[in-house]
Protein backbone atom coordinates (compact mmCIF):
# COMPACT_ATOMS: atom_id res chain seq x y z
CA UNK A 1 0.00 0.00 0.00
CA UNK A 2 1.50 3.39 -0.67
CA UNK A 3 0.84 6.58 0.76
CA UNK A 4 -0.94 8.36 -2.08
CA UNK A 5 -2.95 5.33 -3.55
CA UNK A 6 -5.65 6.40 -5.55
CA UNK A 7 -4.83 9.96 -5.27
CA UNK A 8 -4.26 12.76 -8.48
CA UNK A 9 -1.81 15.52 -7.92
CA UNK A 10 -1.12 18.71 -9.78
CA UNK A 11 2.18 19.92 -9.61
CA UNK A 12 3.05 23.39 -11.09
CA UNK A 13 6.60 23.94 -12.02
CA UNK A 14 6.39 20.33 -13.21
CA UNK A 15 9.46 19.80 -15.35
CA UNK A 16 11.93 21.26 -13.39
CA UNK A 17 14.10 19.11 -10.30
CA UNK A 18 12.27 19.89 -7.61
CA UNK A 19 8.23 18.77 -10.08
CA UNK A 20 10.51 16.02 -11.58
CA UNK A 21 11.49 14.68 -8.21
CA UNK A 22 8.03 15.24 -6.18
CA UNK A 23 6.10 13.29 -9.34
CA UNK A 24 8.74 10.23 -9.22
CA UNK A 25 8.35 10.04 -5.31
CA UNK A 26 4.29 10.38 -5.37
CA UNK A 27 3.96 7.72 -8.38
CA UNK A 28 5.94 5.59 -6.06
CA UNK A 29 3.65 6.01 -3.78
CA UNK A 30 0.63 5.00 -5.98
CA UNK A 31 -0.46 8.63 -6.88
CA UNK A 32 -1.27 9.63 -10.61
CA UNK A 33 0.50 13.30 -11.65
CA UNK A 34 -0.80 15.76 -13.80
CA UNK A 35 2.49 18.16 -14.42
CA UNK A 36 1.77 21.62 -15.69
CA UNK A 37 4.97 23.77 -17.03
CA UNK A 38 6.32 26.01 -19.14
CA UNK A 39 8.47 23.74 -21.44
CA UNK A 40 6.51 21.79 -23.70
CA UNK A 41 10.36 20.18 -24.76
CA UNK A 42 10.56 19.55 -21.26
CA UNK A 43 7.23 18.06 -20.13
CA UNK A 44 7.46 15.41 -23.31
CA UNK A 45 10.62 14.08 -21.36
CA UNK A 46 8.77 14.54 -18.28
CA UNK A 47 6.25 12.18 -19.45
CA UNK A 48 8.31 9.66 -21.73
CA UNK A 49 10.39 9.12 -18.22
CA UNK A 50 7.46 8.73 -15.90
CA UNK A 51 4.64 6.67 -18.39
CA UNK A 52 1.38 7.55 -19.85
CA UNK A 53 -0.57 5.95 -17.45
CA UNK A 54 0.55 7.60 -14.42
CA UNK A 55 1.65 10.69 -15.59
CA UNK A 56 -0.07 13.68 -18.08
CA UNK A 57 1.65 16.70 -18.80
CA UNK A 58 -0.08 20.33 -20.05
CA UNK A 59 2.06 23.28 -20.95
CA UNK A 60 0.73 26.08 -18.34
CA UNK A 61 1.07 29.88 -17.84
CA UNK A 62 0.81 30.14 -14.04
CA UNK A 63 0.08 33.90 -14.42
CA UNK A 64 -2.97 33.48 -16.84
CA UNK A 65 -6.19 32.70 -15.61
CA UNK A 66 -7.45 30.35 -18.22
CA UNK A 67 -4.29 28.89 -18.81
CA UNK A 68 -4.38 27.55 -15.09
CA UNK A 69 -7.87 26.72 -15.21
CA UNK A 70 -6.97 24.31 -17.98
CA UNK A 71 -4.58 22.86 -16.55
CA UNK A 72 -6.78 21.91 -13.63
CA UNK A 73 -9.90 20.38 -16.12
CA UNK A 74 -6.82 18.92 -17.83
CA UNK A 75 -5.92 16.81 -14.55
CA UNK A 76 -9.90 16.13 -13.84
CA UNK A 77 -10.47 14.83 -16.91
CA UNK A 78 -7.93 12.86 -17.41
CA UNK A 79 -7.69 11.06 -13.95
CA UNK A 80 -11.11 12.08 -12.49
CA UNK A 81 -10.62 14.02 -9.64
CA UNK A 82 -7.87 16.09 -7.59
CA UNK A 83 -6.51 15.47 -4.73
CA UNK A 84 -3.13 16.99 -3.74
CA UNK A 85 -1.86 20.34 -5.18
CA UNK A 86 1.93 21.38 -5.10
CA UNK A 87 2.17 25.25 -6.46
CA UNK A 88 5.91 25.01 -7.31
CA UNK A 89 5.89 27.04 -10.21
CA UNK A 90 9.34 30.12 -9.83
CA UNK A 91 12.03 31.92 -11.21
CA UNK A 92 15.00 33.72 -9.80
CA UNK A 93 14.57 36.95 -10.99
CA UNK A 94 17.90 39.64 -11.08
CA UNK A 95 20.48 40.15 -8.23
CA UNK A 96 20.30 43.79 -7.65
CA UNK A 97 19.65 46.06 -4.85
CA UNK A 98 16.46 47.53 -3.96
CA UNK A 99 17.34 50.74 -5.26
CA UNK A 100 18.38 49.30 -8.48
CA UNK A 101 16.09 47.02 -9.42
CA UNK A 102 14.03 46.94 -12.37
CA UNK A 103 10.50 47.50 -11.91
CA UNK A 104 9.58 45.06 -14.68
CA UNK A 105 11.46 42.73 -13.37
CA UNK A 106 9.98 42.70 -9.68
CA UNK A 107 6.62 42.54 -11.38
CA UNK A 108 7.59 39.42 -13.42
CA UNK A 109 8.85 37.36 -10.18
CA UNK A 110 5.73 38.30 -8.05
CA UNK A 111 3.51 37.52 -11.20
CA UNK A 112 4.94 33.70 -11.26
CA UNK A 113 5.31 33.61 -7.67
CA UNK A 114 2.62 35.18 -5.91
CA UNK A 115 0.24 35.93 -8.79
CA UNK A 116 0.64 32.40 -10.13
CA UNK A 117 0.37 30.44 -6.61
CA UNK A 118 -2.87 32.51 -5.82
CA UNK A 119 -4.64 31.50 -9.59
CA UNK A 120 -3.01 27.84 -9.07
CA UNK A 121 -5.01 27.45 -5.18
CA UNK A 122 -7.70 29.69 -6.63
CA UNK A 123 -8.91 27.39 -9.12
CA UNK A 124 -8.10 24.06 -8.04
CA UNK A 125 -9.86 24.83 -5.10
CA UNK A 126 -13.44 23.93 -6.91
CA UNK A 127 -11.60 20.71 -7.80
CA UNK A 128 -10.01 19.59 -5.00
CA UNK A 129 -11.34 16.76 -2.94
CA UNK A 130 -12.16 17.48 0.77
CA UNK A 131 -9.37 16.10 2.89
CA UNK A 132 -7.34 17.13 -0.14
CA UNK A 133 -3.48 18.81 0.51
CA UNK A 134 -2.68 22.34 -1.31
CA UNK A 135 1.66 22.75 -0.61
CA UNK A 136 3.29 25.68 -1.54
CA UNK A 137 6.65 26.24 -2.51
CA UNK A 138 8.66 28.78 -0.56
CA UNK A 139 12.00 29.13 0.36
CA UNK A 140 13.81 29.63 3.01
CA UNK A 141 14.38 33.07 2.00
CA UNK A 142 10.74 33.26 2.98
CA UNK A 143 11.39 33.14 6.08
CA UNK A 144 14.77 35.28 6.05
CA UNK A 145 16.50 37.08 3.35
CA UNK A 146 19.69 38.96 1.96
CA UNK A 147 21.05 41.53 -0.21
CA UNK A 148 20.03 41.84 -3.46
CA UNK A 149 17.26 39.70 -3.55
CA UNK A 150 14.20 42.06 -3.07
CA UNK A 151 11.49 40.37 -5.58
CA UNK A 152 12.30 36.80 -4.69
CA UNK A 153 12.21 37.16 -1.30
CA UNK A 154 9.29 39.74 -1.19
CA UNK A 155 7.81 37.17 -3.43
CA UNK A 156 8.57 34.11 -1.29
CA UNK A 157 7.18 36.25 2.05
CA UNK A 158 4.15 36.79 0.63
CA UNK A 159 3.63 32.93 -0.48
CA UNK A 160 3.35 32.61 3.25
CA UNK A 161 0.79 35.22 3.84
CA UNK A 162 -1.50 33.34 1.10
CA UNK A 163 -0.75 29.90 2.36
CA UNK A 164 -2.02 30.86 6.58
CA UNK A 165 -4.71 32.77 4.84
CA UNK A 166 -6.24 30.22 2.63
CA UNK A 167 -5.57 27.21 5.12
CA UNK A 168 -7.94 28.77 7.63
CA UNK A 169 -10.42 29.23 5.01
CA UNK A 170 -10.89 25.59 3.75
CA UNK A 171 -10.58 24.34 7.31
CA UNK A 172 -13.76 23.70 6.91
CA UNK A 173 -13.74 21.08 3.81
CA UNK A 174 -10.54 19.72 6.14
CA UNK A 175 -7.74 20.67 2.87
CA UNK A 176 -4.77 21.65 4.51
CA UNK A 177 -2.64 24.25 3.23
CA UNK A 178 1.14 24.60 4.22
CA UNK A 179 4.40 25.71 2.86
CA UNK A 180 7.88 24.04 2.12
CA UNK A 181 10.81 26.39 2.46
CA UNK A 182 13.98 24.55 0.77
CA UNK A 183 17.65 25.90 1.16
CA UNK A 184 19.90 25.47 -1.78
CA UNK A 185 19.56 22.89 -4.11
CA UNK A 186 21.70 20.87 -6.23
CA UNK A 187 19.96 21.82 -9.15
CA UNK A 188 20.72 24.83 -12.37
CA UNK A 189 18.19 27.04 -11.20
CA UNK A 190 20.02 27.48 -7.62
CA UNK A 191 23.36 27.48 -9.74
CA UNK A 192 22.41 30.46 -11.77
CA UNK A 193 21.17 32.51 -8.70
CA UNK A 194 24.70 31.62 -6.94
CA UNK A 195 26.79 32.70 -10.43
CA UNK A 196 24.66 36.06 -10.19
CA UNK A 197 24.92 36.46 -6.42
CA UNK A 198 28.93 36.10 -6.51
CA UNK A 199 30.05 36.60 -9.61
CA UNK A 200 31.70 33.45 -9.45
CA UNK A 201 32.37 30.25 -11.45
CA UNK A 202 29.56 27.84 -10.37
CA UNK A 203 31.49 25.33 -8.64
CA UNK A 204 33.56 27.96 -6.72
CA UNK A 205 29.79 29.97 -6.06
CA UNK A 206 28.48 26.53 -5.00
CA UNK A 207 31.34 25.97 -2.36
CA UNK A 208 31.03 29.42 -1.15
CA UNK A 209 27.55 28.56 -0.71
CA UNK A 210 27.93 25.35 0.96
CA UNK A 211 29.97 27.50 3.91
CA UNK A 212 26.62 29.47 4.70
CA UNK A 213 24.95 25.59 5.14
CA UNK A 214 25.14 24.57 8.83
CA UNK A 215 25.03 20.53 7.03
CA UNK A 216 28.25 21.85 4.62
CA UNK A 217 25.92 20.79 1.09
CA UNK A 218 23.35 21.97 -0.45
CA UNK A 219 20.09 19.56 -0.85
CA UNK A 220 18.99 17.22 -3.31
CA UNK A 221 15.60 18.03 -5.23
CA UNK A 222 14.48 14.27 -3.76
CA UNK A 223 14.99 15.67 0.00
CA UNK A 224 12.77 18.35 -0.78
CA UNK A 225 10.23 16.07 -2.79
CA UNK A 226 10.30 13.51 0.66
CA UNK A 227 9.02 16.60 2.38
CA UNK A 228 6.25 17.73 0.30
CA UNK A 229 4.97 13.92 0.16
CA UNK A 230 4.99 14.34 4.06
CA UNK A 231 2.19 17.50 3.40
CA UNK A 232 0.61 15.76 1.02
CA UNK A 233 0.10 12.33 2.57
CA UNK A 234 -1.46 11.59 5.66
CA UNK A 235 1.07 11.23 7.85
CA UNK A 236 0.67 15.42 8.19
CA UNK A 237 -2.41 15.23 8.68
CA UNK A 238 -3.00 17.46 12.09
CA UNK A 239 -1.17 20.31 10.01
CA UNK A 240 -2.21 23.18 8.31
CA UNK A 241 -0.72 26.75 8.19
CA UNK A 242 2.72 25.26 8.77
CA UNK A 243 6.22 26.35 7.55
CA UNK A 244 8.11 23.23 6.90
CA UNK A 245 11.92 23.97 6.55
CA UNK A 246 13.96 21.82 4.93
CA UNK A 247 17.13 23.51 4.35
CA UNK A 248 19.79 22.50 6.25
CA UNK A 249 19.67 24.35 9.17
CA UNK A 250 20.16 27.89 7.34
CA UNK A 251 17.88 29.38 8.53
CA UNK A 252 18.92 28.44 11.94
Amino acid sequence: MGRLDGQVALITGGEGSVGMATARVFIREGARVVLAGISDRGLAQSRRELGDEVASCTVTDVTDAASVRDAVAHAVRRFGRLDIVFSNAGISGVVAPVADYPDEEFDRVLAVHVRGSFLTCKYSLPALADGGSIIINSSVVGLTSDQGIGAYATAKHALVGLMRTLAKEVAGRAIRVNTVHPGPIDNEFQHAIEVAATGAPAAQAAAAFDQMIPLRRHARPDEIAAAVLFLASAESSFMTGATLVVDGGMST
